[in-house]
């Protein structure tokens, strides 16, 4: 654990002389540490952790010397493949377009989508996340069959494809296979456009076998288990899955629309969150992504079960989905983090900023989203960053014994500039445009540079071919 009030230039390291087997060092101006902002910050990195931390000390001859350094966040919830039809459905169609017309448009997309076009598109969205500051993805995979709905010859084929575009890229992975069995409430019969989605319970679990294969490659990769929703599992189908996780995260779509809480309740006879939490064992390994529309009484049991909810400001606001209550979830101890979800817009502090700014929207003030630390930026990325880490299942913060997942951002960018501490992350979530992360390590390997990633032309030059396929 880091060790706090140091004296200064005192390395905190590893029990058992791990200090000796630094292979290589980063040092910061200044960079947050889990006791708050230091100067003259060296890290030692060995074997992909952070081995040891020092503050007060100039750079030495064989550092790496960077502006500001922030711990990667976490994206908790992602589609990778719908950033191929970020754009798309942005046309009107009935005059009440929604989530649900939406939803058409996507099943179109994904109808000629291959293995190798899934991988092309899955490595443009993580090299943008890896740019913008995010360092591990919660991929909540559910397109597992061929276009007829038939299982690959290797049932975690797609599930493979993922664990691919993630070893290319460098992102830290928790894979969340997706259990897909039904078209809605009651249970409804399967839509045609779910077909490459679909499961029994006795085929998912050669699914989860070969997801953990397929990611037995990739360096701190985690399994998770996510039931789509309650409208696509029933709560005996959840109950017979979860040991199917072995103790990873547990994610479910929950309470996005009205319509979705409406059907819910006609079904059912309560409302989506008011059943996980009467009937299935919500706790610190759930994740409720959205939860948006909740009673007053649902969001004060969520918040006290420990569970994260799962935010996509980004994707919400696109499909006019609504807006999560806040500032009444944080007041009762909720743990929240933030996805991309359908990747429309793929920008970790895009997702902060209006995160905060459907707070001020609808509750017409400023400085909604506070803490303890008077500072929003503070506020956001402290809250995000230990609700996501929770979420994927890993630690979170700069210290000794995790990940080295690291952003630099540039204190010499114009809305960084002659500024020190939190408002430094004020100024990149609400300030900057392109340009404010500089640098990224994921385990220590330096993946983005400069503000792009290292592989980017070739990423992208296959995304390219990918989507000519695709949209011919």
């Amino acid at each position: 654990m880091y060790r706090h009030n140091q004296p200064p230039g005192r390395l905190s390291t590893l029990p058992g002389g791990e200090r000796g087997r630094i292979m290589h060092s980063l040092w910061f101006r200044t960079a947050l540490l889990p006791d708050g902002w230091a100067s003259g910050v060296r890290v030692g990195i060995a074997g992909g952790r952070i081995a040891a931390v020092a503050r007060d000390v100039a750079a030495g001859p064989d550092d790496e010397v960077a502006g500001a350094g922030v711990p990667g966040l976490c994206n908790l919830h992602s589609h990778a493949f719908q950033r191929g039809m970020a754009g798309l459905a942005e046309t009107r169609g009935a005059p009440d377009d929604d989530f649900w017309t939406w939803r058409e448009v996507m099943y179109r997309f994904v109808d000629r989508m291959t293995p190798e076009d899934a991988e092309a598109v899955a490595a443009q969205a993580y090299a943008e996340m890896l740019e913008s500051g995010f360092t591990r993805v919660g991929e909540f995979h559910y397109l597992h069959h061929d276009p007829d709905g038939r299982p690959y010859a290797d049932p975690a084929e797609m599930a493979a494809r993922i664990a691919a575009a993630a070893q290319e890229t460098g992102i830290g992975l928790t894979l969340l296979p997706v259990f897909y069995a039904h078209g809605g409430f009651g249970p409804a019969a399967p839509h045609r456009g779910q077909r490459r989605f679909l499961s029994g319970l006795d085929g998912f679990g050669a699914l989860m076998a070969g997801s953990r294969r397929a990611v037995a490659g990739l360096e701190e990769a985690v399994v998770g288990l996510a039931p789509h929703s309650l409208r696509a599992a029933t709560l005996p189908e959840i109950a017979a899955l979860l040991p199917l996780a072995e103790g990873g995260p547990v994610h479910i779509h929950a309470a996005e629309q009205v319509r979705e809480v409406e059907e819910c309740v006609a079904a059912l006879g309560a409302r989506p969150v008011e059943l996980l939490l009467d009937h299935a064992p919500v706790d610190a390994r759930w994740c409720l992504i959205h939860a948006t529309h909740m009673s007053a009484d649902e969001t004060r049991r969520l918040a006290a079960s420990g569970a994260v909810a799962g935010l996509c400001p980004m994707t919400e606001a696109n499909l006019g989905d609504g807006v999560f209550p806040l500032p009444a979830y944080a007041a009762a101890g909720g743990r929240y983090g933030v996805g991309t979800d359908s990747n429309v817009l793929v920008a970790a502090a895009d997702e902060l900023r209006l995160l905060e700014y459907a707070q001020r929207l609808t509750g017409r003030r400023r400085n909604v989203v506070t803490g303890e630390a008077p500072s929003v930026g503070r506020t956001l990325v402290s809250a995000c960053l230990a609700g996501g880490a929770q979420a994927l299942g890993v630690p979170a913060g700069l210290a000794p014994g995790h990940p080295a997942d690291i952003v630099a951002l540039d204190a010499d960018h114009p809305s960084l500039c002659a500024r020190e501490g939190d408002a430094l992350l004020d100024g990149w979530i609400f300030a900057a445009r392109a340009g404010a992360v500089d640098g990224v390590w994921r385990a220590g390997r330096k993946v983005v540079a400069q503000g792009r990633h290292r592989a980017g032309p070739r990423i992208a030059a296959r995304y390219r071919a990918a989507l000519g396929r695709l949209l011919a």
